[in-house]
């Protein structure tokens, strides 16, 4: 099998670097250990924008014009989903819980999100508001969402999160269907595509990468 063509590189401006979403000709990144999303001109690698989150970003994804954002809050480790308004921030009016207080990577078709709750070894389609559509579950576990083409990809990998690879996922049935793509560097987490590119996080190395298939 190919493996994908990595092409940089960068430095993450916030430790343990995790979602990402590309918007407005901006990359997004959210840090989980600073709690906070940081706007990138991609090509000088330069941050524009820096906005506190509610809590720990887990995942983030393009919807309407907008970014929603999974966040941690407390304790308890809850999930919620918000919306975050690049140039103004976060929305506290936006704040909804998710479905059993639960999930991490998201992604969306420019309709319907998609929640990646990887310890129920599911994903869960959301419609706009963020009423539940659709439950399907995994056959592995995944490490990372995203969309290109109209397509849901995956970083699909063992139970150690070793092995990864770029996959799509097919959600018609009950169960989704993964089919490998390419291999991948096994510390990638997290997925966006910006029109032309790939990028990851390589959260434990506190660095974004760009790659193409």
């Amino acid at each position: 099998m190919q493996s994908v063509k990595e092409l940089k590189r960068h430095p993450s401006p916030g430790g343990k670097p995790q979602p990402l979403a590309a918007l407005g000709g901006l990359l997004y990144v959210g840090s989980l250990e600073t709690s906070t999303i940081y706007g990138i001109e991609p090509g000088a690698w330069e941050v524009r924008s820096e906005i506190a989150s509610p809590g720990k970003p887990y995942g983030m994804a393009v919807l309407g014009g907008t970014i929603r954002v999974v966040v941690s809050i407390g304790e308890a480790d809850d999930r919620y989903l918000y919306t975050f308004v690049p140039g103004k921030g976060f929305d506290e009016s936006s704040k909804m819980a998710l479905p059993e207080l639960t999930g991490s990577h998201l992604a969306s078709d420019g309709t319907s999100l998609y929640l990646l709750q990887i310890g129920k070894r599911k994903i869960v389609t959301l419609d706009a508001v963020g009423a539940v559509a659709k439950e399907t579950a995994l056959p592995q576990r995944i490490a990372g969402v995203g969309v290109a083409g109209g397509r849901l990809y995956g970083l699909a990998g063992d139970e150690e999160f070793e092995h990864l690879h770029l996959a799509t996922i097919d959600l018609a049935g009950a169960q989704a269907v993964v089919t490998d793509v390419a291999s991948i560097s096994d510390e990638a987490r997290a997925l966006t595509h910006d029109g032309n590119v790939w990028w990851t996080s390589y959260r434990d190395e506190n660095q974004i990468g760009s790659f193409a298939v």
